[in-house]
């Protein structure tokens, strides 16, 4: 501070005045110091020509607003022919002045374009970025394996209770769906193959379409797709939005393993759950293909069941139900996966729960398909 300095008192406005051939630049620079005042205060100013001094000593506080307001003082002041020496200022304060400076020179500078690039890059980054994803999603598997493992030698430590509302969020919520898209299933399918039977006088055949396609294939499928877009995602946006919330950093904080509270009641109740809903799904659609051919193709209840009891094997009951816990597990563990990638604000939340339903469709109809060819391969299919 110079000897000259005016002492203004701390709640005293922004103000700029002449006193002894000098301009003096006082008070509280700052957004609630009065600074919109500034500019009507320069113009009743009589500035000389010339070379002329400006002393800030007199500047209690200064921020970004204020520091921007004595810059445009300076630039008018400049642009009339003056040359201005701005003095006084306390170190603190020509520091923002000269970080305020930095900013609004380099403010218009357009951002240098993103590089171009080609297909081949661009099919490169792909492949490294969703071989990243691939590589996570393992290392979370293992850390579910080894929680299991965990819950194995110690099964008193385990939630119960989170595990049975689980199953009831998981399994009884759902019955309504399923019972419904089952039947309509079986009444789309008998419908479609019947139509066909009746031409060459099969319409007994109708058993086997409906009994064998519904039960291997299309009831565990549906069944697994229905909780995947229902279950699945709704893991997905709880944790998700416990990321974001930071409840899953207060789980760290106390010592509790967001793995064993989070990941494993939600997987060992879908693994529960899934195989019971095939069960349910297998009796609505195969109950559907009952009612269409009772309706249209003459093939009495009785009948109906007769047949479905020779033509159906335990075997092929128990390979459609045995494919529920794998759908499951893949259900599970790729919805817990992406609700925990969620970083920053809902948008990530709704987009990761978008991707957790399409990566759990797509790899339940591709291991379904390994599950076709494999037991197709060794037989158990005829």
């Amino acid at each position: 501070m110079t000897a000259n300095a005016i002492l203004v008192p701390e709640t005293d406005p922004a103000v700029i005045h002449r006193d002894q051939g000098r301009y003096c630049c006082a008070g509280r620079w700052t957004l609630d110091g009065g600074i919109e005042t500034l500019d009507a205060q320069r113009q009743g100013v009589n500035w000389g020509s010339g070379a002329l001094q400006l002393d800030g000593s007199g500047i209690r506080a200064i921020d970004t607003t204020g520091a921007l307001q004595l810059l445009n003082l300076i630039a008018a002041l400049e642009r009339d022919g003056r040359r201005v020496q701005l003095t006084g200022l306390r170190a603190e304060h020509q520091a923002l002045l000269d970080l305020v400076r930095e900013r609004r020179a380099t403010a218009g500078e357009a951002r240098p374009a993103p590089p171009a690039w080609n297909g081949l890059e661009r099919l490169g980054r792909w492949f490294s970025r969703h071989l990243s994803h691939g590589i996570e999603f393992l290392a979370f598997i293992g850390e579910a394996a080894t929680a299991l493992g965990r819950l194995a030698l110690h099964p008193g430590r385990f939630r119960w209770r989170a595990l049975l509302g689980n199953i009831e969020t998981a399994g009884v919520h759902a019955l309504p769906i399923i019972a419904l898209l089952s039947f309509m299933i079986g009444v789309v399918i008998a419908y479609q193959g019947g139509q066909q039977l009746k031409i060459y006088g099969a319409n007994i055949f109708i058993v086997e379409l409906v009994a064998l396609t519904l039960l291997r294939e299309l009831a565990p499928l549906i069944t697994a797709i229905i909780v995947a877009g229902r279950t699945g995602s709704s893991y997905t946006a709880q944790i998700g939005t416990m990321r974001i919330t930071e409840e899953v950093d207060a789980l760290h904080t106390i010592g509790i393993r967001p793995m064993d509270l989070l990941v494993l009641p939600k997987l060992l109740a879908l693994i529960i759950v899934l195989p019971l809903l095939t069960v349910f799904a297998d009796l609505f659609s195969v109950f559907g293909g009952m009612v269409v051919a009772r309706a249209f193709l003459e093939v009495s209840f009785t009948d109906f069941l007769d047949r479905f009891a020779q033509v159906v094997t335990l075997t092929s009951f128990l390979l459609g139900v045995g494919k529920a816990p794998v759908f499951a597990a893949i259900i599970a563990l790729v919805g817990c996966y992406q609700g925990f990638r969620v970083r920053g604000g809902a948008d990530s939340v709704g987009r990761h729960t978008t991707i957790s339903v399409v990566q759990a469709i797509f790899l339940v109809i591709a291991a379904n398909a390994l599950f076709s060819v494999i037991l197709g391969g060794v037989g158990l299919w005829r």
